[in-house]
């Protein structure tokens, strides 16, 4: 893994995988066919700080669901790409419609599907429960699995890396 703050000082946008990154990867599935997900309430509070802070996000996901097009915009995600299996075109689309270089984007991901986007990216990022063949091609992998708090790992990195979180934080922990 090379020297991810280096990296993570030039990001504009990150973009995250859903299931096994804002998600451990767990699909309950209802008698009626209704797809339900559980979110981590942490995770959103950190998507919540980068917005703030004037990061873009974005998700793309292989699967279809109502509950992610909730949740994600609920949080401020700008860009929701689903059903995209292959996320290069998303991820070509997500570039031009933002005009950022490759250097400038980061990407959390966990499975294989996620390579050929983390192998353009500035920043790639697997959490910890990733694939190993993920992990092998990451710059930085977070000390917690997904849907567990990586993603408000990942976060709070990048803020940090940007000299952003001291001032988010003091905002909380203001009296006044």
């Amino acid at each position: 893994m090379t020297d991810y703050i280096t990296r993570a000082k030039a990001i504009k946008m990150v973009v995250f995988d859903v299931d096994g990154v804002l998600t451990d990867g767990s699909l309950f599935l209802g008698d009626d066919g209704q797809e339900y997900k559980a979110f981590n309430s942490r995770d959103g509070h950190g998507m919540a700080m980068l917005r703030q802070s004037g990061i873009t996000m974005a998700v793309i996901t292989g699967r279809q669901s109502e509950v992610v097009r909730i949740r994600m915009e609920s949080l401020g995600v700008e860009y929701i790409y689903q059903g995209r299996r292959d996320k290069r075109p998303a991820y070509a689309e997500l570039r031009q419609a933002c005009g950022l270089e490759h250097a400038q984007i980061a990407y959390m991901g966990d499975d294989v599907v996620d390579l050929p986007v983390m192998r353009q990216v500035g920043l790639a990022i697997a959490v910890a429960d990733a694939h190993p063949l993920v992990k092998q091609y990451c710059h930085w992998q977070t000390r917690l699995p997904g849907g567990a708090g990586a993603a408000r790992e990942v976060c709070e990195g990048l803020l940090a890396a940007q000299g952003k979180l001291d001032a988010l934080f003091a905002g909380y922990a203001s009296s006044s």
